[in-house]
């Protein structure tokens, strides 16, 4: 018989959440899980109420509350654990797009002729951490924002997308998201940018770029028009 007491176990606000899966490697019992691009709690018995997720969600999802709940039970978490382990690897974001898959097979035989493209590049530094508040080439600029992957999905990323503008890199999942926040948001209030337009893949995880964009927009107190385009894990543009 399932015994329900009155304990602490972890809260999630579907309202706050963006889906990066930040939470998800932390929680050692497996009790989190991104579903439908939200960050979900799979079942009572396996969250212990201990909070090792609270400290590594960006946006303030997760609480802990003490509320009538099923107990913790460790033999459902081994069992649990050891299942996941029997299943298909998948990365921590969790949704369909982030399954580890090979893309290879569809572009097979296209690029058996090829001429050198020129890069489209401008400016040195690109990281975003690198990149000084008010470096030159950014000075009425068009800026692009981009993840890292984008250029590596998207075949004709130099062509399509950098040329004629100023390029910024960084990785809402790996990077630390407040450190980018705080650099860019002085890059949109002193630098003198014209435009903005984040470039993304289309993981929950990647959408951060979006949230950090129009957090350093507001905070800057500037009016800066911004633009989002999503890419595919198969190159193609999403919208």
């Amino acid at each position: 018989m399932t015994v329900r007491t009155v304990r602490k176990i972890v809260k999630i606000d579907e309202e706050k959440c963006n889906g990066c899966g930040a939470c998800v490697p932390r929680c050692a019992e497996g009790a989190l899980k991104i579903i439908d691009g939200k960050a979900r709690l799979v079942s009572e018995v396996y969250c212990d109420g201990l909070g090792a997720c609270l400290g590594e969600c960006p946006m303030g999802a997760i609480i802990i509350e003490e509320r009538v709940a099923k107990e913790f039970d460790e033999e459902a978490v081994e069992r649990h654990l050891h299942e996941e382990d029997q299943g298909e690897e998948t990365l921590v974001c969790g949704c369909p797009s982030a399954q580890v898959q090979e893309l290879g097979g569809h572009i097979a035989g296209l690029y058996e002729q090829t001429v050198h493209q020129p890069s489209t590049l401008r400016h040195w530094p690109v990281q975003l951490t690198l990149v000084p508040v008010k470096a030159p080439f950014l000075h009425e600029a068009d800026v692009l924002l981009t993840a890292h992957c984008v250029a590596f999905a998207y075949g004709g990323f130099h062509h399509d997308f950098l040329k004629d503008h100023a390029l910024l890199i960084a990785c809402p999942k790996l990077d630390d998201i407040e450190a980018h926040l705080g650099k860019l948001t002085q890059l949109v209030a002193h630098s003198g940018l014209k435009s903005l337009t984040v470039l993304h893949m289309e993981v929950p995880c990647c959408s951060g770029l979006v949230y950090l964009a129009k957090k350093a927009i507001e905070a800057s107190g500037r009016k800066v028009p911004l633009k989002e385009i999503t890419i595919g894990v198969c190159g193609d543009i999403i919208e």
